[in-house]
């Protein structure tokens, strides 16, 4: 009996938690677009016409789809080498989130609507697609915007500044009549202006306050590029550091990978570094 338990285990294993095999690799596709179902019910039943018209099947299909994910984690739990250590991974909380909103909704009415939570289950399509080879690329960046936090943070600080003063002198210039009630509310016209959105919803009627926003937009476009060169040269050092000066006796290349062993132009056999 302990025997063919642990056979089934093996088996359930190998198709949830493996992508190696056919059953695997079915399996996990089958439940990305179960997750892909689910939530596209989600946001279709927060339309009026749809709601009105298919809510009551859309509740009996979420509710199947519940039970399905409801099965699949606790399967997981069962097959799993180490329980507690899925249920604490994010995959694992990720999973125990998605069906939670189905059954809280039964005690407190809207909370359905958190099943959107069910989209971070798709993350799993990096496994399924085998994309874990390409999260190195993404530490670079995540890097990068380490390395550049401090700067953009500077860079922040420094526009907000701007915003405070800017904001400070409109309300002195425009006032209450021409739709700057407040300072908050010269914050909000000033952010928007600056940031090249422009709602529109106020602007400046004199000839002064309007010379002030035509500055503020020059301002917009003089600034809005910066966090992007910053972060780009983090980025272009960061890709840099993962190379060596190792220099190719034959095509005299150099830059090249650090853990490399031929050159990528010529393929002759690099030196090893002393």
């Amino acid at each position: 009996m302990d025997a063919s338990d642990d056979t089934l285990r093996l088996k359930l294993r190998q198709i949830i938690f493996g992508t190696e095999t056919k059953a695997g690799r079915y399996f996990d596709l089958a439940l990305i677009v179960c997750i892909v179902l689910s939530v596209s019910l989600v946001f279709l039943d927060t339309i009026d016409s749809v709601h009105s018209q298919y809510g009551d099947l859309i509740r009996i299909v979420e509710w199947f789809f519940t039970g399905i994910f409801t099965l699949e984690y606790l399967l997981r739990l069962y097959c799993s080498a180490q329980p507690v250590k899925y249920a604490r991974s994010f995959y694992g909380v990720v999973d125990l989130l998605s069906i939670l909103p189905s059954y809280l909704a039964l005690v407190f009415p809207g909370a359905n609507f958190t099943l959107v939570i069910r989209v971070l289950r798709l993350f799993r399509i990096f496994r399924v697609l085998k994309l874990l080879r390409y999260l190195s690329e993404g530490n670079i960046l995540l890097r990068a915007m380490m390395q550049s936090s401090r700067k953009v943070f500077l860079f922040f600080f420094s526009v907000s500044l701007i915003v405070m003063v800017l904001s400070a002198v409109m309300y002195v210039v425009e006032g209450p009549e021409h739709g700057f009630t407040s300072m908050p509310k010269s914050i909000y016209w000033t952010i928007v202006t600056i940031t090249t959105v422009g709602y529109g919803d106020i602007t400046p009627q004199t000839t002064l306050g309007q010379a002030i926003a035509a500055l503020t937009m020059l301002i917009g476009y003089s600034i809005i590029a910066i966090p992007t060169g910053i972060l780009t040269a983090e980025i272009s050092q960061e890709i840099v550091r993962k190379k060596d000066l190792r220099r190719c006796s034959n095509c005299l290349k150099m830059g090249h990978e650090v853990e490399a062993l031929y050159c990528d132009k010529c393929g002759s056999e690099l030196e090893k570094e002393l």
